[in-house]
């Protein structure tokens, strides 16, 4: 079994994610503070009050956002403690109220519901009844619950639903109870109240302890914790970043067996919380904002061609690519490129950290899918000496550590296994990081560049990659189109590609007919750019005059169009359709767009972009 011993704690404490190990009867026997802060057994009160229970009397103001959901099951019978009979309130509706405990009197409950089928912005409710003036709203597009009494607020945001409450003496008129994270653990649902259970206190200097408790008491009998305990009693069942819900907040899971000369002596759960993506999102939106401020201080087309002559274009979408890049190149967070192959996603990272104050730095370039989990592991970190076999004498030194003071671009970062996902998430949360057998924490200073081809997004739901970690990365997306998308590029391209094929290739200098030109201009690239430089690489190396034909040209003809059909392409039905949705929903909610992004499940930047790209009048 686990030694309990203070180093044990002190360990499990600088943990970055939440620890919590039962034995096999279900007892507590570690629980990390990173574990007490996400479940809210420890947490920083904002107001204090003592321990107590509620009495006749008592004023009780309650704003719900879902009855019978993350409200310690309330249900809308139980609602009569405080003066509500309405027949008409059902599970599952929203309700804000305000009433007196257990006592009748001249002054009526005041309330407001909102069935569940009616989708609106916001409920509130405002009144002077109770000798005092009280106000109190569900935001339901901002997800944030306001309680205020006398202009003191007690506010809470949730991630999916949340049972807020407060509780006012009845005599003296003082606030005696209110709702925050972590009730569960507590035991502090409204339910729980309403029927007469006492409530812990809250900023003193009592502590509530979870060491030796069973795991069911801290934690509701839900499927996870149900799992948790069945493995430590014996079940062999394990996994790790998987997304669970625990005391109705969203998380990222691990769990394992723990053994013990062959007999299963426990188990334990390793948590993130990822309601603390908002933060990252919240992170991302200030990056984006204070590089949109900085528009003004970029110059007009032609100087942003000149500062990437590398990334050759001059079609809009192309053009609007390279104002991202410049502006991500006076940031320092972290930028997602996006495209598929052959699009030129290296050669753009390659430019932002040229025209980056990194610029005289190293710029260090990694391939994700070029390396298998282990020596790509030992690459980004390096190793100490005796960290495995075959480990170097001295060590080495990784490419987080060599890129200091400039860029590390990771390329087709979609390909690297959850396990590293982990390791990497925690590099860029932390800005610090561990070699292989290595016990020295180093700081990472360097600016970190990714891309990839896949759609993390769907990634993400299919499990393969960290939602956590998507969040984390994406922060300044730059999408870069296909050559299909920007097809008036394509004579630019070979203008500027064929003479310094021709160099390197050792050939004089080639010209290329009209016809040809024709030709490459009407083929689709599912291979990108990359494949248009290939196909004159070997026109170049063909054709035995100094001009290139139509046919020295090697082009599968299978993705030429069929010009008699009256077929419309699938990518204009389907932005035809993104753009439908996009208005409908922004009809729907009369222009709000922070309600359709969140009706849409969508990204603000993938919003704004489309909304853009599709010219809607908002």
């Amino acid at each position: 079994m686990f030694n309990k011993d203070s180093y044990v704690k002190q360990f499990t404490d600088m943990m970055s994610e939440g620890f919590i190990f039962i034995d096999d009867v279900g007892t507590i026997q570690i629980y990390n503070n990173k574990a007490k802060e996400i479940f809210g057994i420890e947490y920083e009160f904002d107001f204090s009050h003592d321990s107590g229970r509620l009495e006749k009397g008592d004023i009780v103001i309650i704003a719900d956002t879902h009855i019978g959901e993350d409200d310690g099951s309330l249900s809308p019978e139980v609602l009569k403690h405080i003066g509500i009979t309405d027949a008409n309130l059902e599970k599952g509706d929203s309700v804000i109220a305000v009433g007196r405990y257990d006592k009748r009197n001249s002054e009526v409950t005041i309330y407001k519901y909102n069935k569940s089928e009616n989708k609106v912005k916001k409920i509130e409710l405002s009144c002077k009844n109770f000798g005092a003036h009280i106000y109190s709203s569900i935001d339901f597009v901002g997800r944030s619950i306001l309680i205020e009494v006398d202009n003191i607020k007690y506010n809470i945001d949730y991630v999916k639903s949340f049972g807020h409450m407060v509780v006012l003496n009845g005599k003296t008129g003082k606030m005696k109870f209110y709702q925050s994270k972590g009730y569960t653990a507590r035991g502090e649902g409204i339910l729980d109240l309403l029927m007469g259970k006492t409530f812990m206190p809250k900023g003193g200097s009592e502590n509530f302890y979870v060491i030796g408790k069973n795991i069911f008491e801290i934690h509701k009998d839900n499927k996870t914790i149900k799992e948790f305990f069945n493995v430590a009693a014996g079940s062999d069942i394990s996994y790790t970043g998987k997304y669970r819900e625990i005391n109705g907040r969203p998380t990222i899971c691990s769990l394992f067996p723990v053994d013990k000369n062959g007999k299963r002596v426990g188990a334990v759960l390793k948590v993130n919380d990822i309601s603390e993506v908002k933060s990252i999102i919240k992170e991302r939106d200030e990056a984006l904002q204070n590089l949109y401020q900085l528009e003004s201080q970029l110059e007009d087309e032609e100087t942003t061609l000149r500062l990437l002559p590398d990334f050759i274009g001059e079609s809009r979408e192309i053009i609007n690519v390279k104002r991202l890049a410049l502006k991500a190149a006076k940031s320092n967070s972290t930028v997602l490129l996006l495209g598929e192959s052959g699009t030129g996603k290296s050669i753009l990272a390659k430019a932002i950290h040229n025209n980056s104050s990194k610029r005289d730095k190293p710029f260090i370039a990694v391939n994700c899918a070029t390396l298998p989990e282990t020596l790509l592991e030992s690459e980004l970190f390096g190793y100490e000496e005796g960290a495995f076999t075959g480990a170097k004498i001295g060590g080495k030194v990784g490419i987080l550590e060599l890129a200091k003071g400039g860029t590390l671009f990771l390329d087709e970062i979609g390909e690297i296994a959850l396990s590293l996902q982990a390791k990497l998430l925690q590099v860029l949360q932390e800005k610090t990081f561990y070699k292989v057998g290595g016990k020295t924490n180093k700081k990472l200073d360097a600016r970190i560049i990714v891309a990839t081809n896949k759609n993390l997004e769907n990634e993400v739901q299919e499990g393969r990659f960290r939602e956590d970690l998507y969040y984390r990365i994406n922060v300044l997306p730059i999408l870069i189109p296909s050559l299909r998308d920007r097809k008036q590029d394509i004579y630019i391209l070979i203008k500027e590609l064929l003479p310094k094929i021709c160099f390197r290739t050792g050939c004089e200098e080639k010209g290329i007919s009209g016809e040809a030109i024709s030709i490459l201009s009407n083929y689709d690239y599912p291979g990108n750019v990359r494949e248009l430089e290939n196909i004159l690489e070997r026109a170049v190396n063909i054709a035995e005059g100094n001009t290139i034909f139509s046919n020295h040209l090697l082009i599968n003809n299978k993705f030429k169009k069929n010009e008699t059909l009256k077929i419309k392409p699938l990518k204009d039905i389907v932005l035809e359709s993104e753009r439908n949705a996009i208005k409908s929903t922004l009809d729907y909610y009369n222009g709000d767009k922070k309600a359709a992004m969140l009706s849409l499940k969508i990204g603000k930047t993938s919003f704004y972009e489309k909304i853009k790209k599709f010219k809607l009048d908002i």
